[in-house]
């Protein structure tokens, strides 16, 4: 008999659960594959890591690292040191890390240099603005990655711009929209819109989500004043629930910015809660990522708050539309979504 393959899965933070989730349960049907999970500790909010866990029935990690939050130098030089004992020990054939999260890139380091081989989940994703710590991460994990999995055409583009060998290159879809559609029907059961009183006897009112968690807009407290203005004006028409970064929430308590009362700030809440605010929401405002692409899957209108985008697929065939952070153009596209002239889009990779 021959032995198992083993796979150590790299999670650091709540982004990476679900495009770690659908892999992890896949490899657990396949006998001839040994799946251990490894938890950096990256993100500090254990309480809602533990919920994310739970709710996606992801099996609890094997190893956490406990690294904690710090500054990008210090939280990547903590995990290089404490992942390279687990990959002496464990002596896997492969490491799987996801996204751009600092620990994707600390242990794809730590992993090359030791021989292992490293696959990169979402590989090939670019914005073209290197002031991104994220997209800084993104470049250095494919330069040294061996499988490069891909979410979009462009990303293969990018990556044989960059010198990868095609045969590295595999188009293998977005594990995190497997995600939603595997617990979308799930979601759908959350008590969330009773809790916050978004519910009434027709059925859901109107709302909008919005996240704001990149350094760009939330340390610079001129900056986060700005935007939480534009967002009043969308308040003022409609409810805004916010789950606000506990780093977010603790400038906005230590400077004192006010807000419209219909611009409600709640604790950040569980996956499922959140894909179900997500999919019933009339509009959403953000500054993430995966939430570019999980409203596009859904259907559901975007404006991002950033200049630039590494999903930009979400822009030419999806909802999203990239806004940036003027507030005039902010109150402009959500004024124009809300009165039904917003961005129709269709789900990329399907026929239109």
């Amino acid at each position: 008999m021959s032995p198992r393959l083993k796979i150590l899965n790299i999670v650091g933070a709540r982004p990476n659960l679900p495009k770690i989730a659908p892999l992890m349960h896949e490899m657990q049907s396949h006998p001839e594959i040994e799946a251990i999970l490894v938890h950096t500790g990256q993100h500090y909010d254990e309480k809602l890591s533990d919920i994310f866990f739970r709710q996606m029935g992801i099996p609890s990690p094997h190893v956490n690292l406990e690294v904690g939050s710090g500054s990008h130098a210090s939280q990547t030089a903590e995990i290089l040191k404490r992942i390279e004992p687990v990959l002496l020990e464990r002596q896997p054939d492969l490491v799987l890390v996801v996204g751009d999260v600092n620990s994707t890139i600390a242990v794809s380091l730590a992993a090359a240099k030791l021989g292992i081989r490293v696959a990169h989940v979402e590989a090939g994703l670019r914005s073209f603005d290197r002031t991104m710590p994220e997209e800084i991460n993104r470049i250095l994990t494919d330069a040294i990655a061996d499988y490069l999995f891909v979410t979009e055409e462009d990303a293969i583009e990018h990556l044989l711009k960059e010198g990868r060998p095609r045969s590295s290159v595999f188009m293998v879809g977005n594990v995190m929209i497997d995600s939603l559609r595997h617990f979308l029907p799930i979601a759908q059961q959350s008590a969330i819109g009773d809790e916050l009183a978004l519910k009434n006897g027709a059925g859901w009112q109107r709302f909008g989500v919005l996240t704001l968690h990149r350094p760009s807009n939330v340390d610079s407290t001129e900056k986060l004043s700005r935007l939480l203005g534009a967002i009043d004006a969308v308040a003022a028409e409609m409810p805004v629930i916010f789950p606000v970064h506990p780093r977010t929430q603790h400038r906005l308590t230590q400077v004192g910015i006010q807000h419209h009362p219909q611009l409600r700030l709640i604790s950040p809440v569980g996956y499922l809660d959140f894909l179900c605010l997500l999919s019933k929401a009339s509009l959403v405002l953000t500054d993430s990522g995966g939430i570019q692409e999980e409203t596009t899957a859904l259907g559901v209108p975007c404006l991002t708050l950033r200049e630039s985008t590494e999903r930009p697929v979400t822009i030419s065939q999806g909802t999203n539309l990239l806004v940036g952070t003027d507030p005039g153009k902010i109150v402009a596209a959500a004024r124009d979504t809300l009165a039904g002239n917003g961005k129709a889009g269709r789900i990329p990779g399907l026929a239109p």
